[in-house]
Parts: structure tokens; C-alpha cells; sequence
């Protein structure tokens, strides 16, 4: 792969060459960088102005891209990106960083559809009325039906793609595109279609648009809520109180645990944790964190919406059931629901409880299992 980012950016006005150019918290190279390395290419090869390859390497240092200097056109900055290539690398795509929110697929099926003498290129169908101009006048229309509009990555056998470089290198003839060259010296190029996302950002507009469309998936990511499912087991100790569902339960054996065995509180806390991506119990509330030995289930129940809170979630809603013959539950539903809820910052929690018909160690009345999920969005 041959990320071509050695453009002026003279249209776009902003300051510095095109592809580095902040594009939100990151430059357009970093957001175009994400597309190219999400289709897994086997090796990359980034094209910069004379000057920035510093710059350049930080930015792909964790990537393993090798960052070389351009020409001072964009068929010499290609070259410049080929003659680095590794001498095993079969097949070529040419991306312009320009082309910063290009989708992962849009790599991918190029590059399946290069073949022996054939490039390929992505493309739009063109949707305007199209005229033929001359100064101000109108002269004819234009059939669209037999135009498209070229995007990026455009593949080819590196061979052949070399061959008509050198080609044009020595006729001194510049092309508009690498397809255009491919064909010059005999090559077939096909076209597949291209991308809405894949637009390049050349005017200040385009930026703004880019923008834009980063905002709104970046909201949309924020918007899918995650989902975690927690589970614990307890067996009933030989004395005690039972603490459960956030309340004593007088005349019940404890369940035994490192803190009160509140199984039910328990489940919920890796539950949330999982949805968050946060870890386990265990991580934040295990025997290394003796601060916590005969803890309430509620005190793990607000410092879990603690750790949520701090990560950026907020907790959509807890449902949890749990197995077992003993306590009578029914009568304390409600009870136990605003317990838990109370603990966990007024997150809705529903709590049901179910008996296994005499089998298993609850059938058995030996314990209690029990199985949390929990629902969590992003906050900011």
C-alpha cells in the first residue's frame, strides 16, 4: 500500500500541507491511516513533503509504515512510494490521504479484483446534468451515463505498474492518475464501485464536511449501549444473617464470601463491570483489596457506579435472577429493587427469583446462583 500524503493543500488553505492538517484532535494522514491499516495491508509505504518525515514516522511509529519523501508532483511521489516497496509485494494500491474517511471494504475489493494486467479503480456514478461549456456558453449536453468519478485505492500488479512508470519516467509524459498511466502503456483497468465516504478533502468545505461526518459517527458510537452479564455463586454458611438483594433476611444463614456473600449484589457489580469493559469483581473489590473484606454488597454497588462514572458510562438498567429455595422473596421484591437502586445512584433495577425443582446445588438448598445483565451507554 502507497498512502500518497505529499500534497501542498494550496485549495484548502489551512496552513500546512493537506495531510497534516488537524482533522479534529488528529491530522487528515492519522484519520486516513485508521482506513489503511483496518484492511490489514501487508506492508505501507507513506509518501511526505521533504521535511515532514519526522512527523510523519511519530505518527505511524506503532504501525510499522515506512515514510519516505515525494516529488514535486504526485506522479513522482508515487514513484517514490514504489520504489520502496518490498521486492514480494504482488499487488499495489494507491491511496491518496486526502481521501481521509475512505471505509476499510473499499481496500479490501480492490485489491480482490486486481488480476494479471488488470487494474482496478473505485468510482462513483456522476448524478449532475453535465454540459460542455466554452467560455460562457452553453454548447451541448454530456451523456453521464458514461462517466464516473475515480476515488482511491486504485490497484495494479506491481509489475506491470512499475513497468508503465518507467515508462512514463522516460517519455516525460504526466498522467492525471495511476489509471490513466496503467492504460497508456496497454493495461485493462476495471472499475468497481466507490464510496460517498471516500470524497477527498480538497476546499475548506470538504474539511468542514469531513468534520461533520467524524461528529456524527462518533455520537452514533456513543449511542449504542453496551451490554454485561454477571454471575455468582454462594453456599449458605453454618450461622449468621443472610444479607441479599441488598437486605438482611433475620432467621436465614449467612452465605459465606470475602465480604457479606450478597450474591445477588455481587452479580450486578461484574455484570456492570463487563458492559463498561472495566474488569471483574475480583480487579477492584478482591481479597488484594482488604478494605473490602465484610463489605455490604451496597458499598460495592456505588463505588462499581463510581468507576462507571469516572470511565464516561452512565447505567441504563440491571435485571437479575437468582436460584435457590431460600429466602421467600416475593413479599421483599420491592424492597430489595429500591435497595438496589439506591445503591447504584437511581438505575433501575428489577430482581426475580426462580427455583431449579430440587435440582443442583440450589435444588439442594446447598446455596444460591445467580445471573445479572446490565446495560450501559456512554455518558459523554
Amino acid at each position: 500500500m502507497i498512502v500518497v500524503a505529499a500534497g501542498s493543500g494550496t485549495r484548502l488553505a489551512a496552513g500546512a500541507p493537506k495531510a497534516f492538517v488537524p482533522l479534529d484532535a488528529r491530522t487528515i494522514l492519522e484519520h486516513a491511516l485508521d482506513g489503511v491499516y483496518a484492511a490489514r495491508p501487508a506492508c505501507v509505504v507513506i509518501v511526505v513533503p521533504e521535511g515532514l518525515t519526522e512527523p510523519a514516522t511519530r505518527m505511524a511509529r506503532s504501525r510499522g509504515a515506512l515514510v519516505v519523501h515525494g516529488g514535486d508532483t504526485r506522479q513522482r511521489s508515487v514513484a517514490a512510494g514504489l520504489a520502496a516497496l518490498p521486492d514480494d509485494v504482488e499487488t499495489v494500491l494507491v491511496h491518496d490521504a486526502a481521501r481521509a474517511l475512505t471505509p476499510p471494504a473499499q481496500f479490501a475489493a480492490v485489491a480482490a479484483a486486481v488480476g494479471p494486467g488488470v487494474g482496478v479503480i473505485p468510482a462513483l456514478p456522476v448524478v449532475d446534468t453535465l454540459k460542455r461549456v466554452h467560455g460562457g456558453a452553453v454548447l451541448a449536453p454530456v451523456d453521464r451515463a458514461e462517466l464516473a468519478a475515480a476515488q482511491t485505492p486504485q490497484g495494479f500488479p506491481k509489475e506491470e505498474l512499475l513497468a508503465a512508470y518507467a515508462l512514463a519516467a522516460r517519455e516525460g509524459v504526466a498522467y492525471t492518475d495511476d489509471a490513466a498511466l496503467f492504460a497508456a502503456v496497454g493495461g485493462a483497468v476495471r472499475h468497481i464501485l466507490g464510496s460517498e465516504e471516500a470524497f477527498k478533502i480538497t476546499t475548506p468545505h470538504d474539511l468542514e464536511r469531513a468534520r461533520m461526518i467524524l461528529s456524527s459517527s462518533s455520537s452514533a458510537e456513543r449511542d449504542i449501549p453496551r451490554v454485561g452479564i454477571g454471575t455468582d455463586v454462594h453456599a449458605f454458611a453454618s450461622g449468621g444473617t443472610l444479607r441479599l438483594a441488598g437486605l438482611d433476611w433475620p432467621g436465614e444463614p449467612a452465605l459465606e464470601g470475602h465480604s457479606d456473600g450478597d450474591a445477588v449484589a455481587h452479580a450486578i457489580v461484574d455484570a456492570l463491570l463487563g458492559a463498561a469493559g472495566l474488569g471483574d469483581i475480583g480487579q477492584h473489590f478482591g481479597t488484594a483489596h482488604p478494605e473490602y473484606a465484610g463489605a455490604h454488597g451496597d458499598v460495592f454497588l456505588a463505588r462499581t457506579a463510581e468507576i462507571l462514572a469516572e470511565a464516561g458510562f452512565e447505567i441504563g438498567n440491571v435485571s437479575v435472577q437468582f436460584q435457590g429455595n431460600r429466602p421467600r422473596f416475593g413479599a421483599r421484591r420491592e424492597e430489595a429493587e429500591r435497595a438496589l437502586s439506591d445503591a447504584l445512584g437511581g438505575a433501575p433495577v428489577a430482581v426475580s427469583a426462580t427455583t431449579t425443582d430440587g435440582l443442583g446445588f440450589p435444588g439442594r438448598g446447598e446455596g444460591i446462583a445467580v445471573t445479572a445483565i446490565a446495560l450501559v451507554h456512554s455518558a459523554r
